[in-house]
């Protein structure tokens, strides 16, 4: 088979090629490189350094493709507060071109990367798939239009576009080098540099982290299943919840709090009955070893 995956030289996307690849699939990659590198695409893949808001430009590549990952996105929720402009038009304006391309090249499905930050503030655990949306940040605000849309194209262009709710997702060649990284890949950075850890509030909040090889494999089956039809969404996180205090504990050093940061619900934990029902997958890696496995890398990479 020959995949397109749209953000494919950066976190999530580069481990999804790596696996095609091993796998035994063809594996074609757009990427602008404005957070992905390089370096960590896979060999043998078709690399195009291209911007999805570019439609006649992405137009090509996705001619004799089996499948779609779309990734690319500005994954980022303090900076859709800061730029609710630019965000929106790469995570809202780029998925409907991302789309198109697909339905014009009569290509069967996609899996969206949605997130999590689409629950937003909920008062109760765990979070499930058929809860009201209640996003807190531009961003969540962003992948629920795009959900929106993938539901809406199913059904009017028969074209089966499934959507994954990611929950924090961690793991070798996580992104460390922005302010806007997410937390174990900004802890990483900090604790390499001598830095404390900063913590946005008291710490307590917790999240449903998930390894990212569990993230490939939810993908993957997303892609392969034939149990689906178009327009469903699942949750791929872990049914257990850690606070940000234990990851600060289990990267270990100085500790440093700062005011609560806006945008963030306080706890999230992901019911995943759904995707074991449909998809027969559920997180295997458990988060100690893969914080651990995630240390390791950034180690050997980049040094202590």
């Amino acid at each position: 088979m020959k995949y397109l995956i749209t953000g494919g030289a950066g976190f999530i996307g580069s481990n999804l090629a790596e696996k095609l690849k091993k796998d035994g699939h063809d594996v074609v990659i757009i990427d602008n490189l404005t957070t992905g590198r390089k370096k960590n695409l896979p060999l043998d893949v078709e690399f195009y350094e291209a911007d999805i808001l570019d439609i006649e430009k992405i137009r090509p590549f996705f001619s004799g493709v089996d499948g779609v990952f779309h990734l690319a996105a500005i994954p980022r929720v303090p900076l859709s507060i800061q730029d609710p402009v630019k965000t929106s038009n790469v995570n809202i304006m780029g998925t409907v071109n991302v789309f198109k391309c697909a339905i014009d090249e009569g290509i069967k499905r996609i899996v969206f990367a949605s997130s999590s930050s689409i629950y937003g503030g909920q008062k109760v655990l765990p979070l499930q798939e058929d809860m009201l949306p209640n996003p807190l940040s531009p961003y969540g605000l962003q992948k629920l239009v795009g959900e929106q849309i993938a539901k809406m194209f199913s059904d009017l262009y028969k074209i089966q576009i499934v959507c994954l709710r990611y929950f924090n997702v961690y793991g070798p060649k996580i992104d460390f080098d922005s302010d806007y990284s997410l937390v174990i890949g900004k802890f990483l950075r900090l604790k390499s540099q001598g830095k404390p850890l900063t913590i946005f509030g008291d710490g307590n909040q917790s999240r449903a982290f998930c390894f990212i090889e569990d993230v490939v494999d939810a993908n993957i089956r997303a892609m392969q299943s034939d149990k689906i039809k178009g327009g469903e969404v699942f949750n791929i996180g872990q049914k257990k919840s850690h606070s940000v205090n234990f990851l600060a504990k289990l990267i270990g050093g100085e500790v440093q709090y700062l005011p609560p940061r806006i945008g963030d619900p306080m706890h999230t934990q992901a019911d995943t009955t759904k995707a074991e029902s449909v998809l027969g997958w559920s997180p295997k890696t458990d988060f100690e070893t893969g914080v651990n496995i995630t240390k390791n890398w950034f180690e050997k990479n980049y040094g202590k």
